[in-house]
């Protein structure tokens, strides 16, 4: 693996460098960790577009092909950066990590948020991103043992809390058939964000979702093609660019460095920044989409940047 022979070359090893297993010290410690938290900031960036592309998407596709195109076009971009690359195969034991990756985050969150989206505003579904930290941080804490401490968990719920009264509100209080599809999707995209943020550690993020990706190419293509045949496609521009971007940017590019961020930071302090995601949804569904927001955004927009600040200071 790439990966792994670059940790144990020896043209690696800097002459006079300290051990493997010395402590880094806190000045170069800063760097990393700045630099892996704009990086998981892109990431969020990233994905708050993916809620008003996917809608964007739905008026040339259906949800069905939708889904599926998308998890080609992302494949053929991340299987033609291994091949260039010349990536070898993943190491047996990281299987079973990169198939809940593809289970959680290229096969059943967009799946299951796209149906939801077919009868919910992008307002509403926002609801999914506003729990995904809380959900992810516990994810994180069965499976590899972390625990935060009582801070970051009062300012987690307490984020967790805000954005999801600001987006309920938002919808009218009203529980539908596609709040199912977003609680399971909610669950699923924790489970892949917490098994590609360890697997993060060991591989290049982009090859964690580059192998999850191509691995789902002999279910994804064929289900394009019987999707493609059922579901008639209107073409126009606004189709066009929501499919482009949910493969490129959301399915892609976003997870590279959202997966990053999280080798960096750790999971459940990268995970906080995405409370701010479904801010940025609404503000991309009011220029995107022209949905209108009440005047409760910027107050619910100060409380999520105040629990974000908490939790990114507080210590495990």
């Amino acid at each position: 693996m790439r990966a792994q022979s670059s940790a144990t070359s020896p043209t690696s090893i800097a002459v006079g460098a300290p051990p493997a297993d010395a402590p880094a010290s806190p000045a170069g410690a800063r760097p990393s960790a700045r630099l892996g938290t704009l990086q998981a900031a892109l990431g969020v960036v990233a994905f708050s577009l993916t809620f008003p592309a996917t809608a964007w998407g739905l008026e040339s596709f259906g949800p069905w092909a939708l889904v599926a195109v998308r998890s080609v076009l992302a494949a053929a971009m991340a299987g033609g950066c291994l091949l260039f690359l010349r990536v070898r195969l993943p190491e047996r034991r990281h299987w079973a990590g990169l198939a809940v990756v593809a289970a959680g985050v290229v096969l059943g969150f967009p799946m299951l948020t796209t149906l939801a989206l077919e009868t919910s505003t992008t307002s509403h579904a926002a609801v999914v991103v506003g729990l995904l930290p809380l959900t992810t941080a516990l994810f994180s804490a069965l499976r590899m043992g972390i625990r935060p401490s009582r801070t970051f968990w009062a300012a987690a719920l307490a984020g967790a809390a805000a954005v999801l009264a600001f987006t309920v509100a938002q919808s009218g209080g009203a529980l539908t058939a596609a709040d199912g599809y977003l609680f399971a999707a909610l669950v699923v995209c924790a489970a892949g964000y917490t098994e590609g943020g360890r697997l993060a550690r060991v591989m290049p993020g982009w090859q964690v979702i580059g192998w999850a990706l191509v691995g789902c190419l002999p279910l994804t293509v064929p289900a394009a093609v019987v999707a493609l045949s059922y579901e008639p496609v209107v073409w126009n521009a606004h189709g066009v660019a929501g499919v482009l971007w949910v493969a490129a940017g959301s399915q892609f590019l976003g997870l590279v460095v959202w997966y990053r961020g999280m080798a960096a930071v750790g999971i459940p302090k990268a995970s906080q920044l995405q409370l701010a995601q479904p801010l940025l949804t609404l503000v991309w569904s009011v220029l995107l989409l022209g949905e209108h927001l009440t005047a409760a955004a910027p107050l619910t927009a100060a409380a999520v940047l105040v629990c974000i600040a908490v939790t990114q200071r507080s210590r495990s």
